[in-house]
């Protein structure tokens, strides 16, 4: 399981420094742009592919079942899409080389089912032995159970209450749904329809997966167990409070049902407007398909027709090659906005001209995506002007912190014929961002002080992805966003947001990285924001920084990290290298002041050595059939993962170009 060596070599020699060599790095920085700029959309923007795990073609198989719809011969290249990503003892990984997942493996398992393959085949057998020896059905989580329940797999009582009377709580109630992270509110309201509707499909006999129940199926009655060590407790109420829900389900106890879904009904349709489907994340857009139609909404009703299209152009038709015949696969979202502020930048950075037409071309592009109307940040962060940006190509009711940052980075490296009109966008966003500041200094993603601690125990909320909390990547980036712009430590917020960023740091030295993986993501952008807001490079904090990224370099001198860091921190740093981590590393390198050390010359001869020859680079591991792109994309700590496929390219344009200044600087 390695990165395969790009066929463009470099004329540095195999041992020795690097220092000198700067006429290989100038060219490979000439490689790099030219093949961003050839990667550009004529629009003006940039979009690499999202990839994920086979949760996505599980769920598109058992939407496409559930409602008797879809093209038969696209979901045939979806199973062939699934059951390549197989793990040798049967289970399915949200990640490379990671361990296997149950609930994954049981919605691939049933999927495969639904698509005929028999179970005596001898890779459902494998997959049956794997998930009973890992606690079979009732160990998924509650997502995968709701899904096995509209299909008549799992027991609508024994799974936690999604009750849509969540959506009546006021604002200024501590349980209201605004406390919760913005794509768990727009994963949870369609399914509290879901969850009151109560779809039931039945499939034959042949299809169901009762065999995966350990002790036969009854066990599906087995509910979460109280904490006996701690009676009193917050999850011994929620858990409680769980069981009363069912019970007045049961009796029909629901005074407020109605009044609930037609108030999720409507919150759900206006966020169905501006956008390209209900928060543009698969499972969101996904639990609206469904709900509408449990509501009753047809099948050529409008909003099913808009919401069905908008969750199909997720997917990616892969023709048929030598190692593989032709597969289908979905995306969890897009990131035109995201990959085009990151090109722009990294373009920038390189030399590119900052009149040249296509780089204006991306910028307009760019300011013609700015959000103006208030979205649901703005029930927290009232009197403030909408401003910024969100990740995919239309989802105003969700910009983030982190985007809009990343493209006013990005507009920084332009001078735009529409001069004033720039400045009163970027003068938007900035204030738009003070505004999203939490109390401790940092900066969330999509929402203010969405920090409730509480919301983690409630029993549904097992897919560890409730809270929206200030995180050190994202500040890191926002400090050299502000610096940009010409904010000093001396503007009281830059110092609290500095603040924030130190108490945040390990013990070793690194900063935990929420949006990628992990560690090496983390430190190099709180690196980098330290650098351009000002910090001494020869703080304690910094230094012990840059030894953490020294100390974890690889043998062959990149750097990697697996995904495995969010669930043992003892791996954090561990890894295969990749460009994308290389670059981060480097990165941070350079911003805490080494640009002679072994360890740069070794990492920029990794890079220079792996360029291929149309001046990308590849991040993937196997061959043939079994080849994968590596993950260092973080969705959900734990959960969720995703490879962003323009990381390989832009990060280590950023990397070399950076090393280049650097030299000069003491040549």
């Amino acid at each position: 399981m390695s990165i395969q060596q790009g066929k463009q070599q470099s004329s540095v020699p195999k041992f020795g420094r690097l220092d000198a060599d700067l006429a290989d790095v100038d060219a490979a920085i000439g490689r790099s742009t030219d093949y961003l700029l050839g990667k550009q959309h004529p629009d003006g923007y940039w979009c690499g592919e999202l990839e994920a795990d086979s949760m996505l073609e599980a769920d598109y198989i058992f939407l496409h079942v559930l409602l008797e719809s879809g093209d038969s011969g696209r979901l045939k290249r979806a199973f062939t899409e699934m059951m390549r990503y197989q793990n040798e003892d049967g289970s399915w990984s949200i990640y490379p080389g990671g361990p296997g997942n149950i609930s994954l493996a049981v919605k691939c398992y049933f999927s495969a089912k639904l698509m005929g393959m028999s179970p005596d085949a001898p890779e459902l057998v494998k997959a049956r032995e794997w998930i009973l020896a890992h606690g079979g059905v009732t160990e998924c989580n509650t997502f995968t159970k709701m899904y096995l329940c509209a299909l008549g797999q799992y027991d609508y009582d024994a799974v936690p209450a999604i009750p849509p009377e969540i959506v009546l709580f006021p604002n200024w109630f501590y349980f209201n749904i605004y406390e919760i992270s913005s794509w768990s509110r727009s994963i949870l309201v369609p399914l509290a329809i879901i969850y009151a509707k109560k779809p039931f499909k039945k499939v034959p006999a042949e299809q169901g997966i009762d065999e995966l129940f350990v002790g036969g199926r009854a066990n599906a009655t087995l509910r979460l167990r109280m904490d006996r060590k701690k009676l009193i407790s917050w999850r011994n109420f929620f858990l409680i409070l769980d069981r009363m829900m069912h019970l007045a389900e049961a009796v029909h106890i629901r005074p407020l049902r109605s009044l609930a879904i037609k108030r999720a009904e409507t919150w759900m349709l206006e966020r169905l407007e501006m956008t390209d489907g209900l928060g543009a994340i698969y499972p969101a857009m996904m639990n609206a398909i469904i709900a509408l139609r449990c509501l009753g909404y047809s099948e050529d009703d409008p909003q099913v027709i808009r919401a069905r299209d908008e969750f199909e152009k997720l997917g990616i038709e892969e023709p048929a090659s030598e190692a593989l015949p032709e597969t289908f696969r979905m995306q969890p979202c897009m990131s035109p906005v995201w990959d085009t502020a990151q090109t722009l930048f990294a373009l920038g950075e390189a030399g590119v001209s900052r009149t040249d037409p296509r780089l204006l071309k991306a910028a307009d592009w760019l300011l013609s995506k700015e959000v103006r109307h208030k979205g649901d940040w703005a029930f927290k962060v009232r009197n403030t002007e909408p401003g910024g940006w969100y990740f995919e190509f239309n989802n105003e009711f969700y910009p983030d912190t982190d985007d809009t940052a990343q493209v006013l980075l990005g507009l920084s490296k332009v001078d735009n014929p529409r001069e004033r009109y720039q400045i009163q966008v970027a003068e938007r966003a900035i204030a738009w961002e003070f505004a999203m500041q939490c109390k401790n200094g940092g900066w969330g993603s999509f929402d203010k002080d969405n920090t409730k601690m509480i919301f983690q125990y409630i029993p549904f909320a097992d897919h560890n992805a409730m809270l929206d909390p200030p995180t050190a990547d994202i500040t890191g980036r926002m400090l050299e966003m502000l610096a940009a712009y010409g904010y000093t430590r001396a503007d009281k917020r830059v110092q609290k947001a500095i603040e924030f960023i130190f108490k945040e740091q390990e013990s070793d030295g690194s900063w935990f990285g929420r949006w990628g993986v992990n560690y090496l993501y983390g430190t190099f952008l709180v690196l980098r924001g330290l650098e351009a807001i000002g910090i001494d490079n020869h703080e304690p904090q910094i230094q012990q920084a840059a030894e953490w990224i020294r100390m974890v370099q690889n043998p062959d001198g990149g750097w990697g990290e697996t995904c495995g860091s969010y669930d043992d921190p003892n791996l954090r740093g561990s890894g295969v290298s990749t460009p994308s981590q290389t670059a981060w590393a480097i990165l941070g390198l350079l911003a805490a002041g080494d640009d002679r050390s072994d360890s740069i010359a070794k990492g920029i001869r990794w890079l220079l050595t792996r360029q291929e020859q149309d001046g990308g680079w590849d991040e993937s591991m196997g061959e043939g059939k079994l080849r994968q792109a590596i993950i260092t994309g973080t969705g959900f700590p734990r959960v969720f993962y995703l490879a962003y496929h323009m990381y390989r390219q832009y990060f280590p344009l950023m990397a070399l170009t950076t090393y280049k200044r650097a030299m000069e600087r003491v040549a």
